[in-house]
């Protein structure tokens, strides 16, 4: 049985509890949390599980095998290299660490001690995202042109945090998974409308080798809400829109392709090339109706028992708060092209 400590019962904190605590395997034994109406909900919820107002006597307590962090980015690094140094495993909220050098520091520190890190990108476990992996990995969609997300609402706005450390880890987390490839460069615009200088909208451009590029538009000002994504192929190209309860899903047979000009107009000599547009059906393939937690908590449980090491480890986190830094220093110089290799 591998014994579960909760830090922070906040917003998500309750989600993550819940799906440990039913997780076969694993049981929630500690929740800390600094305020008293958060320990007070947690305690009728968990009736004979410790309530501890400070975090480090969870972090120290030999009967917890696991530490979920859920908290504050602020606060990550502290919690995560305390709870790996007493020689826990963690589970992390996202985004990882609010740099790239403490991210590197707690990977270290995680292979140094033989301990698994896995950084909650949710969206992973999630019956629509494995189906568009397998659609990649299979060549159903070909090749791939382009990546372009849409995440918007309206707030909630963060006290700590832009629009793009909130929303985007979201997106850039299914993108690393299911692109694989490395990022070349990133550039970025965004405005801050109100006295916090935080930017609550945001425009990122993200370029990959072999002409990939991807495009996140994340917005708190959004009078609707939207979470939308297309992934353009050479074979087909596919829409996800993750609010809708059926049909989550769509693939269509559409695309363009260019073609060796073997004619005599000149214009088209010009061009060197043909276009042929293709406009085919569209499909809606069956997408599993899975509660994520559920299946990412499982999972780690799995990857401890089994020492496998997950697909959403400390690296992927790592990847994903090297883009956010990128996406920062292109915000600070108005959209300036960051260069990430």
């Amino acid at each position: 049985m591998i014994n579960v400590g909760i830090v922070g019962f906040g917003y998500w904190g309750p989600n993550v509890a819940r799906n440990f605590h039913t997780t076969p395997g694993a049981r929630v034994v500690a929740v800390s949390d600094a305020d008293d109406r958060s320990l007070a909900r947690a305690a009728q919820s968990y009736p004979g599980v410790r309530m501890l107002k400070d975090f480090r006597e969870l972090l120290t307590a030999p009967d917890v095998d696991v530490v979920a962090i859920v908290t504050p980015v602020s606060s990550h690094f502290e919690i995560a290299h305390m709870a790996l140094s007493n020689g826990k495993h963690i589970f992390i909220e996202k985004p990882f660490t609010a740099s790239t050098s403490q991210a590197e520091q707690l990977i270290e520190l995680a292979d140094r001690k033989k301990l698994k890190i896995m950084v909650d990108h949710t969206f992973l476990f999630t019956g629509a995202v494995k189906k568009i992996k397998e659609l990649i990995d299979d060549g159903t969609l070909g090749d791939l042109y382009y990546f372009d997300s849409i995440r918007v609402n309206l707030g909630l706005f963060q006290k700590d945090v832009n629009v793009v450390w909130d929303l985007a880890p979201h997106d850039l987390s299914i993108m690393d998974h299911l692109l694989r490839l490395e990022p070349s460069a990133v550039m970025a615009t965004g405005v801050a409308h109100f006295q916090n200088q935080l930017e609550d909208v945001a425009y990122i451009t993200i370029y990959f080798p072999g002409n990939v590029i991807a495009h996140l538009n994340v917005n708190w000002l959004s009078p609707v809400k939207i979470r939308t994504t297309l992934i353009g192929g050479q074979k087909k190209m596919l829409v996800w829109n993750d609010l809708v309860s059926d049909e989550k899903i769509r693939v269509y047979d559409k695309g363009v392709e260019g073609l060796d000009c073997l004619g005599t107009d000149p214009k088209e000599k010009a061009y060197g090339l043909r276009l042929s547009y293709r406009s085919g059906d569209m499909w809606a393939p069956r997408v599993n109706q899975v509660e994520a937690l559920q299946g990412e908590t499982a999972y780690f449980i799995d990857c401890i028992n089994n020492n496998i090491t997950p697909k959403n480890d400390g690296n992927a986190g790592l990847r994903v708060v090297r883009m956010l830094e990128a996406i920062k220093k292109s915000l600070a110089k108005g959209g300036a092209l960051v260069r990430l290799n």
